[in-house]
């Protein structure tokens, strides 16, 4: 077979081949099933929506606020047996009682009616009461300093039948301004060396006052190893310069005297005109009176 006839047989074989030409056009195929097409989320708006929504695990519900109920704490304090910081401690401890079961829950809320057992005695909480008194000579804070002295007690009875107690001490020769309170709170905010309101003393002095010991005061000094600082300390106008006023923070009246004795003078008499802006003004000596609302509102934010 020549080459020819070969060549024939192959390309024929090809003509005749069940393959599909390729000029045959070919059938669509078929689209694949698409999804619903994705959103685009802006990331910075979905995170700021999530924090919102998003609460914390295990969160329990709030419970809504019952008509005169009371934190457990300031119920023991407004009965006047210790401050909120200290019942705190007495509650943890477990013997506090509210009808009859210890309570250890921090922020429990005592509601009209329960009865409330502290430390073995029933408490009544009583309304804060809050009294400015001018004190005179011969009346004293200390409850141990005999029958020669009256205390300062005397002077407010019938004001109240709350216990109050003095914030602050005074001895029988100092006078001038004294606050009085059932509030426990505030009795332990004005007594502490950290409080922040300021006192205003007159004190008389048995010679004048050294105008370079007055700039040395004024600098602030350290008694029995602790730094006192002085807010102001200048001489009275139209007084002797034996009267000075000092304004510091210290509600201790001792302080006021340790700082003149320092420099070697005799304090004859020591009369607070000002006590955290509370003045004597429409208060004569021996009297006393209710603080209104607003004195109340600024001691409390002092």
């Amino acid at each position: 077979m020549n080459n020819k006839e070969g060549n024939n047989k192959k390309s024929g074989a090809r003509a005749n081949s069940s393959r599909p030409s390729s000029n045959k056009p070919k059938p669509a195929m078929q689209k694949r099933a698409q999804g619903p097409k994705k959103v685009k989320v802006n990331t910075k708006v979905a995170e700021v929506a999530t924090d919102k929504v998003e609460k914390k695990p295990n969160q329990a519900p709030k419970r809504p606020k019952v008509k005169d109920e009371i934190r457990l704490n300031k119920y023991i304090a407004n009965s006047g047996a210790c401050s909120r910081r200290d019942a705190d401690i007495y509650i943890q401890s477990g013997t506090v009682k509210v009808n009859g079961i210890p309570v250890t829950e921090m922020g429990y809320m005592v509601k009209p009616g329960d009865v409330v057992n502290f430390d073995g005695s029933t408490l009544t909480p009583e309304k804060k009461v809050y009294i400015l008194l001018n004190k005179p000579k011969n009346f004293t804070t200390a409850m141990d300093e005999g029958q020669e002295y009256r205390n300062v007690l005397e002077l407010v009875k019938g004001s109240t039948t709350a216990k109050i107690g003095a914030v602050g001490r005074m001895d029988k020769n100092t006078t001038g301004l004294l606050l009085f309170t059932n509030d426990t709170d505030m009795i332990r905010k004005f007594t502490l060396p950290s409080q922040k309101s300021s006192k205003i003393y007159q004190v008389s002095l048995d010679k004048n006052l050294k105008y370079e010991d007055l700039e040395k005061i004024n600098k602030g000094l350290t008694l029995d190893g602790h730094r006192v600082f002085v807010e102001d300390v200048s001489y009275i106008d139209g007084e002797a310069k034996s009267e000075i006023g000092l304004q510091l923070r210290s509600s201790n009246v001792k302080v006021v005297r340790n700082i003149f004795e320092h420099f070697s003078y005799d304090v004859l008499r020591i009369d607070r005109v000002s006590f955290a802006g509370l003045t004597k003004k429409n208060l004569p000596r021996g009297n006393w009176r209710l603080l209104t609302d607003q004195e109340i509102i600024n001691l409390k934010n002092v």
